[in-house]
């Protein structure tokens, strides 16, 4: 069998031969996603220099400290997330990336600020899940302004200074969400949609598109007015009791943000002969107990690990290239998880 040579590791990687001449002999500098790329094609064929490569790139990558602000870590969403960006910051091939994860638990906008100003002393970029609100906006203009990439995360912000964001297709699971409820459930009836806040415009997003669904494809379901739970499960908890027994009608409910440990106890103890369609996001251990044992009938879960891969790649790019002139928005497909798919 012919020994693969350059010019066959370019022709697999689609470049020429001189730049995996450059990424061989570390000549000249190459760009880290197209030396992956040469790296990638090398181990691909069997390339003898794959090894080379790969203890260069590993000796050429930046040191880089990426720091992430999650919001509470009692959150078992929160707490999964927070392990999939430190495995994806470690493993990243672009950068030598240590990751930096703090906690929020009163989740406060000042509180949110001032957690960004002390992580932004200690890295080198920073992500950030929080409710959108001017103060933190300010803070991102701030930190751009001493030249420390801010990105949102999971909920998009609206300062146009932030250096993009990473999250889950929302429209399109709140209209899946509407639509699975419409189809599936047994008869027309009242619907409702819970979320943490009107702040988090991830959530103000599936609303929206929740409401239009039935607007425009299903006018015989009556959509009620919004509930809120300030992402505390009691809270959830107490909302979905009182509305479950003012409303024998009840046919479906979109949990779309936070509270859904609450909304389960509540639901274990309805009769599952009159119990709601429930759609609610995120799979945890105790959103997939609750699918299978039929307390919860669909999931439109964030994919952790997607978001967290993608999200240090466009960190790891934007500190490598600097912002564009753009915010990056990188937009990642929702998981569905019925009991059935587990």
């Amino acid at each position: 069998m012919k020994t693969p040579t350059l010019a066959d590791v370019a022709k697999k990687a689609g470049v020429g031969i001189a730049t995996v001449d450059r990424v061989v002999n570390g000549r000249v500098k190459v760009r880290p996603e197209t030396a992956q790329q040469v790296l990638e094609a090398a181990e691909a064929i069997g390339y003898r220099g794959a090894g080379i490569i790969r203890r260069r790139l590993e000796e050429e990558a930046p040191e880089r400290r990426l720091g992430f602000i999650l919001q509470k870590r009692s959150t078992p969403f929160y707490k999964a997330l927070a392990e999939e960006l430190i495995r994806a910051t470690e493993a990243s091939k672009a950068i030598r990336g240590t990751p930096v994860v703090e906690f929020i638990d009163e989740l406060k906008p000042q509180n949110v600020v001032d957690a960004m100003h002390k992580l932004a002393a200690k890295v080198d970029a920073l992500a950030v899940v929080t409710a959108n609100h001017p103060a933190v906006c300010l803070a991102i203009d701030q930190l751009h302004a001493k030249g420390i990439p801010t990105f949102a995360l999971v909920s998009d912000l609206t300062t146009e200074l932030r250096a993009g964001h990473v999250g889950r297709e929302n429209r399109k699971a709140g209209r899946t969400a509407a639509w699975s409820i419409a189809r599936l459930s047994k008869k027309p009836g009242k619907v409702v949609v819970l979320l943490g806040s009107h702040s988090y415009l991830c959530q103000e997003i599936c609303e929206i598109s929740f409401r239009s669904y039935f607007r425009e494809n299903a006018p015989q379901f009556q959509v009620l007015e919004t509930l809120v739970s300030r992402e505390d499960p009691e809270q959830a908890r107490a909302s979905i009791q009182a509305l479950i027994e003012n409303n024998a009608d009840l046919v479906g409910i979109y949990v779309a943000g936070g509270g859904i440990e609450g909304i389960i106890e509540v639901l274990r103890k309805t009769d599952p002969a009159t119990r709601p369609f429930v759609v609610c996001t995120d799979l945890t251990e105790e959103t997939r107990i609750a699918l299978i044992d039929g307390t919860v009938d669909l999931v439109l879960s964030n994919p952790r690990d997607v978001i967290a891969e993608r999200l240090v790649e466009a960190m790891a790019r934007v500190l490598d290239r600097g912002m564009g002139t753009e915010p990056i928005q990188i937009p990642v497909p929702l998981e569905i998880y019925t009991s059935e798919n587990l």
